[in-house]
């Protein structure tokens, strides 16, 4: 992937991380902190595999997916 998409992938997950904790909702809190991590492992591993950010961001989603089925 070129080094472009990569910094833009990275930049959007920083915007979706920042924009959930704007948010009231908690719902929308997790899915739009999901979206932010999920790109975040994305833009890690593209990144030459970046563990320190891949790792916590994918524990992360887990923990967002259990919560986001729990309460449904």
């Amino acid at each position: 992937m070129s080094p472009e998409i990569t910094n833009f992938i990275g930049y959007a997950a920083s915007f979706f991380i920042v924009l959930s904790f704007v948010l009231k909702d908690i719902k929308r809190i997790r899915i739009v902190n999901l979206i932010g991590c999920i790109c975040f492992v994305i833009y890690g591993i593209y990144s030459d595999y970046l563990w320190p950010i891949i790792i916590p961001n994918a524990i992360l989603c887990f923990v967002q997916v259990y919560h986001l089925i729990k309460k449904a």
